[in-house]
């Protein structure tokens, strides 16, 4: 199975979407980055899983602090229960910048 080659036209639309100003310089670097990135998936996608269990949840397997032991059971996480969240009201009042509900922050980013 053979990859498809990233072109350069590819390394400036995902420039693009990513927000990223690339200089010339820098696209073909990029270009040789993500074929490399593509080769190691390939590698990846052709090892042979077969009985190697399925892992859904990171939180399946939490390891104790301090301990070589496995929680498997997610024990160590806190229980998931309905708690009154913070006010509002007070938090707007410290906040530096809002319209009563939202924070007002500057903008980075312009497109």
């Amino acid at each position: 199975m053979s990859i498809a080659s990233v072109t350069i036209e590819d390394v400036r639309r995902v420039a693009e979407l990513a927000n990223l100003e690339l200089t010339p310089e820098e696209e073909p670097l990029m270009q040789r980055d993500l074929n490399a990135i593509l080769g190691h998936v390939q590698q990846l996608q052709s090892l042979d899983t077969t009985g190697v269990p399925i892992m859904a949840q990171v939180g399946d397997m939490l390891a104790h602090i301090g301990s070589r032991e496995l929680d498997t059971t997610g024990s160590e996480l806190r229980s998931d229960e309905i708690r009154p969240s913070v006010d509002r009201k007070a938090v707007m009042q410290s906040a530096p910048e809002t319209d009563g509900r939202f924070f007002k922050v500057p903008k980075v980013i312009e497109r």
